[in-house]
Order: structure tokens, then sequence, then C-alpha cells
């Protein structure tokens, strides 16, 4: 699965940013992952997620159908199947796999050669303001969760292979970075 990269980090850093940029540089392939979280608007099924019920995800829990899977702090699951990586893995592309730390700790267990690249916010502040931005009617209470969330995520660096701080104003900087380590591990 050396095609495979996991591309990871907390709600603000801009990993989805930085895959959107490597797909306008790289043939880039996205492992889609399955979650029972429901469809937000301007979400495409198939494209975002795979959007199952919670019954079809304990399903595949169950038949080992999954390569990982967590429940998150928003109590939805997420993950992806083994059908999924076969299904990038065969594309002839590069798969960029998104996934939360706690992901990431299962995936590098059961697949060691799969190199993760982890997206650092410059700090928890910056991420604050970059969640604000995003959404400027966001609660206190969330902002605070995600906070908490995000130290959490910060105690588990050393899991990745690559950290990439993305700096505030520097999204191409850091897709360069990004897209060099992809280079350098695939070629």
């Amino acid at each position: 699965m050396s095609n495979i990269f996991i591309v990871s980090g907390p709600s603000g850093a801009g990993e989805d940013s930085v895959i959107e940029g490597l797909k306008k540089i790289l043939p880039i392939e996205k492992i889609i992952t399955s979650t029972t979280r429901k469809i937000r608007p301007g979400e495409i099924r198939g494209v975002n997620y795979y959007y199952i019920s919670e019954e079809e995800f304990k399903e595949k829990i169950k038949s080992d159908a999954l390569a990982e899977w967590a429940q998150e702090y928003n109590a939805n699951f997420y993950g992806v199947t083994k059908e999924e990586l076969e299904r990038v893995k065969n594309s002839g592309k590069i798969g960029l796999w998104k996934i939360e730390y706690k992901g990431v700790l299962t995936a590098k267990t059961k697949f060691p050669e799969i190199k993760s690249i982890y997206i650092a916010p410059p700090s928890l502040e910056i991420l604050r303001q970059r969640i604000i931005r995003r959404d400027p009617s966001v609660s206190e209470q969330y902002l605070n969760e995600r906070t908490e969330y995000t130290r959490e995520w910060m105690k588990h660096e050393d899991i990745y292979d690559y950290k990439v701080v993305n700096e505030e104003g520097q999204l191409e900087e850091t897709i360069q970075k990004v897209a060099e380590i992809i280079k350098k591990e695939n070629a």
C-alpha cells in the first residue's frame, strides 16, 4: 500500500485545504470514509463520505469489513472498509486517507508501510480563530470541546511519520511540503 498516505490533523488545522491543493498537482484518489453522521447541506454521497446507518456500521464491525474505525467526539462512527482501501490501492493514483489520530493508531498497527503526515496548527489560538472564521456562529462550548480534543491530539504527534505545520497565510507552502513528502516516499 505504498501509494496510500494518511493526511491527518485536528479540525481547523487545514488538512482539507491541503488535500484540495494536492489534487491540483498530483494524481490523487481520496479514500472515502463511511460514517453514521447525517449528510450536511452541500455534501455528496460517495464523495464526502459513504453515509450509512448505525446498524450497517455495526454489521461491518462484526463482519471484520473495516480496516479501522472509531466512535468520535460527536458520538458518530467513522471508518474505512478494507474494500475501499483495495479500490484506492488499485487505482494507479496516490491515495489520501484523512483520519483522526485514533484511526491513525489503528492504521499504523495494521498497515505499518503506510506513511502518515500530521498537519499541525501553528497554535491553539490560531486554530480557534480558523474555526470561528469557518463558522462565525459556532458556540463557545464547541470551541472549548475542539480545543480540548486538539490538546489530546497533540499528545499523539509522535505516531506520525511526518509533521508539517500549516502556518497562517502559508497554505501553498504547506501543500508543497506535503507534496514533496509524498513524491519522496512514492518514488
